[in-house]
């Protein structure tokens, strides 16, 4: 009886770390997702490697302490003759162990958080910088350097889904309310910094599998950086309420190889490239001076040699 209740309990906790440890890899979110996903980026590893080191001590602690209360309370329970200790005051080592260990733990975690912390907001020897400007209710970007700039906002179709008022389905439209008309396009295995601001209320630029958020606040002007190891389309949405159509104001990067982003690169400053100006006519070619003509000489008179060898030189 009691091996089928140590299975069945043994079951359930593998059923309940399952999602944990099924979604630990993803990227984007998923349903039904219960733990953090690793991302695609040094920070976004960074934080998640930070976050399951605490989540393991946690569970450590857990077991210890709910273990020793199970002890006692099945061991020295009064139905089995358990006699309280009422001369017990304190234990002064166990007072130095239970306040020595959670110190030497937090110092322990505060160390490797506090490095990566310091390394996710340096964003210098950055290859390139994209500005991100927040809008109700839609996002612009700027490739500084580069004359490519455009904004970015709900797909048409998800927005006439939305104001129909029907139910989509995931088969219909399986990204609703989370594709654009104009797509972030980044290179892999390239440090692009982010220069994130707004023009009218405070908003947050938010892709899960890159590792952060940054606000976009009016008239200031926020840092932040990323390096996309994998290419893929990732997800994400503004992450402070900024308006009624908070909620329809999604983000989409697309991470490509240099060779593909140059490739695109150059067709966007093509589009962007001024008419050339109409070629200036080219001015006709001027009439020659006619010869003064000759003035009669009276009858009688002979004509005056040198002013005619003058005409003849200046015509």
């Amino acid at each position: 009886m009691k091996v089928g209740r140590f299975k069945q309990w043994a079951a359930g906790i593998a059923a309940m770390a399952l999602p944990v440890l099924a979604f630990a890899q993803s990227a984007d979110p998923t349903r039904w997702q219960l733990n953090m996903g690793r991302g695609v980026t040094a920070q976004s590893v960074n934080a998640y490697e930070a976050h399951m080191l605490a989540l393991w001590i946690c569970v450590v602690i857990g077991i210890l302490v709910f273990g020793a209360m199970a002890v006692a309370m099945f061991k020295f329970r009064h139905s089995k003759g358990a006699v309280p200790d009422k001369d017990f005051t304190h234990s002064t080592k166990l007072e130095i162990v239970w306040t020595v260990v959670p110190v030497v733990l937090l110092v322990a975690m505060a160390f490797p958080a506090t490095s990566k912390l310091i390394k996710m907001y340096d964003t210098r020897n950055a290859e390139m910088t994209v500005k991100v400007t927040g809008y109700q209710w839609m996002w612009k970007y700027e490739y500084l350097g580069e004359n490519v700039a455009f904004t970015s906002r709900l797909d048409r179709k998800s927005d006439e889904v939305r104001q129909s008022r029907a139910v989509p389905t995931l088969a219909e439209i399986p990204h609703y309310l989370l594709d654009v008309d104009h797509v972030l396009v980044l290179p892999t295995d390239t440090k692009v910094r982010f220069v994130i601001t707004a023009d009218d209320v405070i908003h947050a630029w938010w892709v899960p599998a890159l590792g952060w958020k940054q606000d976009a606040i009016p008239g200031i002007v926020n840092e932040a950086w990323t390096e996309i190891k994998k290419p893929g389309i990732y997800r994400g949405q503004c992450a402070e309420l900024c308006g009624k159509d908070h909620g329809f104001m999604p983000i989409v990067v697309k991470a490509v190889p240099k060779a593909e982003y140059q490739q695109w690169l150059a067709s966007q400053k093509a589009k962007n490239a001024p008419a050339p100006a109409p070629a200036a006519p080219v001015p006709a070619p001027a009439a020659p001076a006619a010869a003064p003509a000759e003035q009669p000489q009276p009858e009688g008179t002979t004509p005056n040699t040198e002013a005619v060898a003058a005409v003849a030189v200046a015509g």
